[in-house]
């Protein structure tokens, strides 16, 4: 297909973090959503959380992550999505 991007990597997909792991593990409506996402849907949310520069930020997005995934969201918003999946998106990757 002319015009797609090629992957920037053959693996793009992220690991779940043990921050995030312990809120999934603790909370079982989270965790059932969580599930309810697809795997691109949930690479995003940990690529979005996990971009964080400061740990403050990182434990907000964590919140934040927990409460819009309960309220249905299933993806991150304004996110321009992984950049670690699209050459295009490199710019957003710390080189």
């Amino acid at each position: 297909m002319t015009g797609m991007a090629k992957p920037a990597s053959k693996d793009f997909r992220h690991k779940v973090p043990a921050d995030l792991r312990s809120a999934l593990d603790s909370d079982t409506s989270l965790q059932e959503k969580w599930n309810g996402l697809t795997s691109l849907g949930r690479n995003e949310w940990i690529c979005w959380m996990t971009s964080a520069k400061k740990a403050e930020t990182r434990e907000k997005r964590l919140a934040r992550l927990q409460e819009e995934i309960l309220e249905g969201n299933r993806r991150p918003c304004c996110w321009p999505g992984c950049p670690h999946r699209r050459e295009s998106a490199q710019k957003w990757v710390d080189a």
